[in-house]
């Protein structure tokens, strides 16, 4: 996977829990699981801006670019 969700370690850094974030942002905790588990295959930008907003940081503190390693079938 080349985005990596560090969601979990700022939520860590904040002292937040995962239901304390879910509802501050207006999203279910199960939505937010899948987002702090690599689990979604999109986010949107306006969730994004309430993430950083919440925990008062920057998307790059959340969103992590590791390319994949050669020979790694890319999913579509």
């Amino acid at each position: 996977m080349a985005i990596i969700v560090n969601l979990d370690v700022m939520m860590a850094k904040r002292k937040i829990s995962a239901g304390d974030l879910a509802t501050k942002i207006g999203i279910t905790p199960a939505n937010l699981s899948i987002l702090k588990n690599q689990k979604a295959k999109a986010v949107r930008f306006s969730t994004l801006n309430d993430i950083c907003s919440a925990l008062d940081c920057q998307p790059g503190d959340i969103l992590e670019y590791q390319p994949d390693p050669p020979g790694m079938k890319i999913e579509e």
